[in-house]
């Protein structure tokens, strides 16, 4: 296994070169860029852009893994307007061609939400119907991909969907695409469930894994903690993900919450990972 980190971990307005540095610096191989509507890795990167991106990185020697993106909570790809719908997926598909520009392997996928507490005027949508919305628009990300070498990773979230292993292994075979699996988020997983019973359960359908931790009390969105600070049975995780066989990267998603010193929860975290991953190279 490798060890990554996500760019959501830095402190806002952190450059790539910066985020690349202090990457290296704590220890991880890789890094997780997001895309954003603007910035250096948006919707309005060039491709020059990106390939100096990708460059600066590999000179580091820092993979870039995956691309995340926040912009499908903004639009949700499984909306009861199509318009919304339309927007959501023309987002993916530019995530997934910046995905190939960054040499990243894995796209993140919300695959939208039936419901959803932290984002403004967000409308409750009908599960059936986003379940079938999902499928549907997952399968053709997966043609948009097929060639360029990135798969699609379906994200266990927040959305009042997709809200078992169960569920969500039901989901990825009945698309039945080897560029269509899940992206796993560990923290995500204890608002209702054991992550690694959801590791098992998934298997080899895991193409990469989140790591955050979380306290079931208070709960909420300010209940994810440093790692081991908080629920999350990680000798139990680590053991199942040995099971299944994983060795792509865990990547580190952290909330900047720190007052001062932002840059030192990349090192703890980096630390923290040591001992729940002795085995990660």
């Amino acid at each position: 296994m490798k060890k990554g980190i996500n760019y959501w971990s830095f402190a806002p307005e952190t450059t790539t070169a910066a985020a690349i540095a202090l990457a290296k610096d704590a220890g991880f191989r890789g890094l997780e860029f997001c895309l954003a509507e603007t910035g250096e890795v948006s919707l309005e990167s060039s491709e020059q852009e990106l390939v100096d991106v990708r460059q600066r990185a590999e000179d580091a020697g820092i993979s870039l893994p995956s691309l995340a993106s926040w912009l499908v909570w903004e639009n949700n790809l499984v909306s009861d307007d199509p318009r919304v719908r339309q927007r959501a997926r023309d987002i993916v598909r530019e995530q997934i061609d910046t995905a190939h520009t960054l040499g990243s392997e894995t796209v993140l996928v919300v695959p939208g939400y039936v419901g959803v507490d932290f984002v403004a005027d967000s409308v409750p949508v009908d599960y059936l119907a986003a379940y079938d919305r999902a499928q549907e628009a997952v399968a053709s990300f997966a043609d948009h991909a097929r060639g360029t070498g990135v798969n699609i990773g379906v994200e266990n979230v927040w959305n009042k969907f997709l809200l078992s292993p169960l569920e969500m292994r039901r989901f990825i075979d009945e698309i039945d695409d080897p560029l269509v699996g899940v992206y796993f988020d560990i923290g995500n997983a204890l608002l209702n469930g054991y992550p690694q019973q959801w590791i098992r359960i998934l298997g080899a359908r895991i193409f990469k894994v989140h790591v955050k931790d979380y306290r079931r009390s208070p709960g909420g969105f300010d209940s994810f903690v440093d790692l081991l600070a908080g629920d999350v049975d990680f000798p139990e995780v680590a053991a199942a993900l040995t099971e299944i066989g994983y060795s792509s990267f865990c990547t580190a998603e952290m909330m900047p919450t720190y007052r001062h010193h932002t840059e030192q929860m990349a090192y703890n975290a980096s630390g923290a990972m040591d001992r729940i991953f002795p085995w990660t190279d």
